[in-house]
């Protein structure tokens, strides 16, 4: 259900874009063939804006001999609409289920589309959007606009557990790698050799952290590493048959996690370590220096308090 609030934003937006329709905005998706009866779409790596409608994250499906298994349903109502109608014609068979990886708004928000068929995804992320799907889509609406129009959180409605699954001719593998958030479930087709490693893996766009855990994350890498696939499709950026987006998105890892706990060392304001240079390395990926500085806001606190002296426990009385 559409809590009032979030039909109050979708009403105002509604009435300042009623000169046009936004379901009738088309997005660029364009299926690109990366195995037999395997399709990703890529998708820009700016940020959320009215003019990209929110289409941020590379989405996947796979034509079995059971049905299309769908990866991701992307950021809007209108776009699940649209790619279902895609993804159809494309492979000529009918969606048979939706894997929803994790719980960010650029992956689910298109479920209004696939209501119909199991929508999959890990207990966890499940629970978390219960509590979090209305405040995830709200911003959304705000940073996108328009083009959000009719659009409510459908929460996933079939459990999906992590483990390899024989679906239509295809060995399915399911892999809890968290890290990203809390829950992240990548796709290692074994039949194809394609493996869909979410948001744990960016190529040419900088990295989003406002759930990670870096542990975790470094040993998500570290699995996706070590599976013997032959492409791979990343969550956002362009498609590749080798593992360099992986050590890329590892290397920039380390050097934030490293950059923040020197500047906690020497006491730097948030503020000065924004505006700490970022390595040639780095500082041609997309949104690089602003999601370096959003980065800090949602990490810097956690190395500050480990710079700090541990209190000492207060004297017990003696008898």
């Amino acid at each position: 259900m559409m809590t009032r609030r979030l039909r109050l934003i979708a009403a105002l937006l509604a009435g300042l874009g009623a000169m046009t329709d936004a379901r009738a905005a088309d997005y660029p998706i364009t299926p690109q063939a990366v195995a037999p009866d395997s399709w990703a779409v890529i998708a820009d790596t700016g940020y959320f804006t009215p003019q990209n409608g929110g289409f941020l994250v590379n989405t996947a499906f796979i034509a079995t001999t059971e049905g299309v298994v769908v990866i991701g349903s992307g950021p809007s109502r209108a776009f699940g609409e649209q790619y279902r109608r895609v993804i159809e014609r494309t492979a000529g068979k009918p969606v048979r289920e939706l894997v929803i990886t994790h719980k960010h708004p650029d992956h689910f928000l298109g479920n209004q589309a696939f209501r119909d068929v199991p929508i999959r995804a890990e207990e966890k992320t499940t629970a978390m959007l219960r509590n979090e799907a209305e405040g995830l889509a709200e911003n959304l609406y705000r940073l996108v606009g328009d083009r959000m129009q009719g659009t409510e959180p459908l929460l996933p409605n079939a459990p999906l557990t992590p483990g390899v699954r024989e679906i239509g001719g295809h060995q399915l593998e399911f892999i809890a790698v968290p890290g990203h958030t809390q829950s992240d479930i990548a796709v290692f087709d074994h039949t194809s050799g394609v493996l869909y490693a979410i948001d744990q893996v960016f190529n040419g766009r900088t990295p989003t952290l406002p759930n990670a855990s870096l542990p975790e994350w470094f040993a998500a890498l570290d699995r996706l590493e070590a599976l013997p696939f032959k492409t791979l499709v990343p969550g956002h950026g362009a498609v590749t048959h080798d593992a360099a987006p992986i050590r890329a998105t590892r290397r920039y890892l380390q050097w934030l996690d490293a950059t923040l706990k020197e500047a906690a060392r020497r006491g730097l304001t948030p503020t000065e370590v924004m505006a700490l240079p970022i390595p040639a390395d780095f500082a041609g990926w997309a949104e690089a220096r602003a999601e370096w500085r959003r980065s800090v806001g949602f990490l810097y606190a956690r190395y500050e308090l480990a710079e700090l002296p541990a209190l000492a426990a207060p004297d017990q009385p003696t008898d």
